[in-house]
């Protein structure tokens, strides 16, 4: 079993041999460890020969300097493990939640990537992402904003993400999704080739059962929350074709 290794930010699952690479960004909080958090999705992409890189992060309000830490990180890695294994395809990018906006804000606009697996998108305000946030601005009348804001981020992705082939994954009970106003960002740029499949699931569906237990208090629904992770891994493999 391939083990993991650490590269300063960047948790590695490298193969002996392998033939692709996938680029990890995942959802606040739960990226702070995502080599526990996304443990079992990443081990079973890992498992087809498949090199894994994921950042590891605490959230923060300045969403493009992540954006941009976060790419300069998994392209330094990239080029440590090309190092050892000769050239690779370009890499998958797969992200979960607020790792979504991450990949969409990378620096290079998508360029380097062979595409997108964007899983559960979403894109609030601070103050409903962060709700301590929500009751400052009522006690007190404070206010803070991501940098980019909302309406700001779609405009940037609009303008300024070149990937055609972005492949946007919404659960059917994830009621923080916001998959669709993407698809219609994303659709709104020429050429584009994004497309949209709702699984069954909810937010928590990517994240590795033993922590979803943990956070749910949930025992009964893991036959059920494993199926739906399947559904999850079938849809990366169909689409990410090396």
């Amino acid at each position: 079993m391939t083990r993991w290794r650490r590269l300063g930010q960047v948790w590695c699952l490298w193969p002996a041999k392998p033939i692709g690479l996938v680029e990890m960004i995942g959802g606040s909080y739960l990226s702070a460890s995502p080599q526990i958090s996304y443990r079992r999705l990443l081990e079973e992409l890992a498992n087809k020969s498949i090199a894994i890189h994921t950042w590891s992060y605490l959230p923060g309000l300045d969403h493009q300097a992540q954006a941009n830490d976060a790419w300069k990180k998994l392209r330094e890695s990239k080029r440590r493990l090309i190092s050892r294994v000769g050239e690779l395809p370009p890499p998958l990018r797969l992200g979960h939640s607020l790792g979504c906006k991450l990949h969409l804000l990378a620096p290079d606009g998508g360029r380097g990537s062979k595409a997108l697996i964007a899983m559960s998108f979403n894109n609030f305000t601070a103050d409903k992402s962060i709700p301590m946030l929500e009751k400052a601005r009522e006690t007190f009348g404070f206010h803070t904003e991501f940098s980019p804001g909302p309406q700001e981020t779609m405009r940037l992705i609009h303008d300024h993400y070149h990937q055609r082939n972005n492949l946007l994954i919404s659960f059917g009970e994830d009621t923080l999704d916001q998959s669709l106003s993407l698809l219609k960002c994303l659709q709104n740029r020429p050429e584009d080739a994004s497309k949209r499949l709702e699984l069954s699931g909810d937010h928590l569906t990517p994240v590795s059962a033993g922590l979803r237990k943990k956070l749910l208090g949930i025992k009964d629904l893991e036959d059920q929350r494993a199926k739906n992770l399947q559904k999850v891994l079938e849809a990366i493999f169909n689409w990410y074709i090396i």
